[in-house]
């Protein structure tokens, strides 16, 4: 066995250590007290689970040689928009959790039906990914709210994609991140993530450490729609959009 094959394993066990008994011992408890006297529940539970997933990553950095973070300022700036970005690790939906205190997004609906989790899952106003059951009822409760969650200053970010993209190519979107900005007439940021699945690979358990590996974020595109125009097509935004990733995709190859 290399070293960086035990570099390797005490890293993942490091962090997802810390992700389960971090959560456990630190968090809970302000989970805890913010249920108990929080005016706004679902408010202070996205800052709790920003602050928690914002210190897994300081740790993921910390302990992992060769790693470092490029985040662009002005994609930290970002408020109420839609943010659509590509999608190639299992880290990036929590990666982008760990930027923004007031966020949402799409989470598989199975993970709904996990115990405990499912419930903070719910309670942060997280939305599921298909309807039908209880899920129906949820789904309405965040979508009426969603023009003034967004006035407010929140983010909803999706992956359009819905999957995990192995080869880095843009896959076909799905429409729901575009009905849903057309719905509340909110901006679209388009974000470029790199290099997660460098640092966390498909269909690996471990962490791949001691190689050099800069995660960033930059933002491709900040597209305000005419929504009102009898020209806007969603179809045509799609595209567009699914374009401006491939293009950045290339630019990289």
């Amino acid at each position: 066995m290399t070293l960086k094959h035990i570099a390797d394993i005490i890293v993942t066990l490091a962090v997802w250590t810390y992700y389960i008994a971090g959560f456990l011992i630190f968090f809970s408890p302000l989970y805890f007290i913010s249920y108990i006297f929080s005016k706004n529940l679902e408010k202070s539970w996205q800052k709790l689970n920003h602050l928690f997933l914002k210190s897994f990553f300081g740790l993921v950095k910390f302990i992992t040689p060769g790693l470092s973070y490029k985040i662009e300022n002005k994609v930290l700036a970002l408020r109420s928009s839609i943010i659509v970005s590509n999608h190639i690790s299992y880290l990036d939906p929590i990666f982008l959790v760990s930027l923004y205190e007031k966020q949402k997004t799409v989470v598989k609906s199975v993970f709904f039906k996990v115990p405990v989790f499912g419930w903070i899952l719910k309670t942060s106003g997280y939305i599921p990914s298909t309807t039908g059951g209880d899920f129906d009822l949820l789904m309405i409760r965040h979508f009426e709210a969603m023009e003034s969650y967004l006035e407010s200053g929140g983010n909803l970010f999706i992956f359009p994609e819905g999957t995990r993209s192995r080869s880095g190519n843009i896959g076909q979107f799905s429409k729901g991140a575009f009905k849903i900005a057309r719905k509340c007439k909110a901006p679209i940021q388009v974000l470029f993530i790199k290099n997660t699945d460098r640092l966390y690979r498909p269909d690996k358990f471990w962490f791949n450490t001691c190689v050099p590996n800069t995660i960033s974020v930059e933002l491709i595109a900040s597209i305000e729609p005419d929504y009102d125009s009898k020209d806007f097509s969603i179809s045509n935004l799609m595209e567009h959009v699914r374009s401006l990733m491939q293009q950045r995709y290339e630019n990289e190859r």
